[in-house]
């Protein structure tokens, strides 16, 4: 199963994210399928660029998004879009 999660990277008490299709199976910073986006919390404001056109194909292909990767998508608006291009074929 490939699951859309976070990669943790940064120092201590400083960190940012990668969002990445991984396979479930694999280390939380272990090797991944495709880079979707990037996810900083400690800027101000938080900074989160996420690629929706790679993050859509995966959710097609059955990718399940853990439930912070599925709060930044609905942030980004990306589940929104997911849903109505799935309602429209």
């Amino acid at each position: 199963m490939v699951k859309l999660r976070l990669q943790r990277f940064g120092t201590k008490k400083k960190p940012f994210y990668r969002v990445v299709a991984a396979d479930a199976r694999k280390p939380r910073d272990g090797k991944y399928l495709e880079i979707i986006g990037l996810y900083d919390p400690t800027k101000e404001p938080t900074f989160v660029n996420i690629d929706s056109e790679k993050a859509i194909k995966w959710l097609q292909l059955g990718a399940q998004p853990t439930e912070t990767v599925k709060s930044l998508f609905s942030k980004q608006g990306i589940i929104t879009k997911f849903v109505s291009e799935k309602n429209s074929k």
